[in-house]
């Protein structure tokens, strides 16, 4: 949520976030909700797409969210015209669009509320992401505020003035400050006064919302040598894997049936956590390579691991190790009868 100091605030090339509310044969309607006090903003079908549109409807629907960017906002000039048009009693405007070679009727309700020209296809997929993210993190902060907000009887808008607002000065953006805040409230909050029943309540619900939920990575490896340290150079390079653990990232060595072993790493933070896993992986082929007649593959490249995915990996182990035991009748290489002896035939 953004403070509203001016209704018509000249954010050229802002890029912000609207809802499809109308849509006519020349242009479309966007409410501005937040930026610029629920005005609304025109959209002309030549600033919908670079390419060839087709069809209107395939592209474009009403409801759905867009990211366009602010081409202009004159607010002057438009009021004169349309007031000059209102003044002669007419209730629409033969209006000249540049784009199109014939003149177009609009309603003058459509102007009424000022002059804000946007566009779609200025808008690069990058720029369309970030603003996305930010669109997102935003609603999860309003939404903490308005709970809280609604717990203690209070209004909205003093929640923003004495936390949100200060946040978003402070850090750029609230929700990192409330992320912050998960393990270092006093820090984040220093300086803000409030209730301490406010403040518990805040801190509760930042916990138990943005509390990030461990993700797990699993990649599955084929590693062999064949060489006269076979074995030892299998362990040997397998512990280095291990040896990248750390605290936050720990990080296991499963063996699933030779030549095939896989690598398990547990994280908070999903980026954390495969880039730990890629410094297990180069670990444990260097290791390997350090040896004569050996062979390090990545059989099945890393990955988040779902619950079905948990269950499969189960069920897998589960049947390598009923494959691995002995069964009735079978002799373990200790208890063979010596050469030579009474036994043999």
């Amino acid at each position: 949520m953004y403070a509203k100091t001016n209704e018509f605030r000249t954010f050229a090339s802002v890029l912000l976030f609207a809802s499809i509310l109308l849509s006519r044969d020349v242009f479309l309607t966007v409410p501005l909700q937040l930026e610029y006090n629920d005005r609304e903003g025109m959209i002309l079908l030549s600033e919908l797409s670079r390419r060839r549109i087709r069809s209107v409807q395939k592209l474009i629907r009403v409801g759905r969210n867009e990211v366009v960017v602010v081409l202009r906002v004159d607010e002057e000039k438009e009021s004169k015209e349309v007031h000059r048009w209102i003044n002669r009693g007419c209730r629409h405007a033969i209006w000249q669009l540049s784009n199109l070679p014939t003149a177009v009727l609009i309603p003058l309700s459509h102007f009424h509320q000022g002059y804000i020209d946007l566009s779609k296809r200025r808008v690069s997929p990058e720029e369309v992401a970030k603003c996305e993210e930010k669109y997102n993190k935003s609603k999860a902060v309003h939404s903490i505020l308005r709970h809280v907000a609604e717990k203690h009887d209070m209004e909205l808008v003093n929640l923003y003035e004495t936390i949100g607002w200060p946040l978003y000065r402070k850090y750029g953006h609230a929700y990192d400050a409330f992320k912050v805040a998960i393990t270092d409230p006093n820090s984040v909050l220093e300086g803000i006064e409030m209730d301490a029943a406010v403040r518990e309540e805040l801190l509760n619900n930042i916990k138990r919302r943005m509390t990030p939920q461990p993700v797990k990575i699993r990649a599955q490896l084929d590693i062999r040598c064949t060489g006269i340290d076979g074995v030892e150079a299998i362990k040997a390079s397998l512990a280095a894997g291990e040896g990248c653990s750390t605290e936050e990232v720990p990080i296991k060595v499963t063996y699933l049936a030779a030549p095939y072993y896989v690598l398990t790493a547990d994280a908070l933070d999903k980026k954390q956590g495969f880039d730990a896993m890629d410094r297990a992986l180069n670990m444990i082929k260097a290791t390997l390579e350090g040896y004569k007649w050996s062979r390090f593959k990545v059989e099945k490249e890393a990955k988040l691991v779902s619950e079905i995915d948990d269950r499969d990996f189960a069920a897998l182990m589960a049947k390598a190790t009923k494959e691995n035991e002995l069964e009735p009748g079978d002799e373990d290489e200790g208890e063979a009868p010596a050469a030579g002896s009474d036994d043999d035939v």
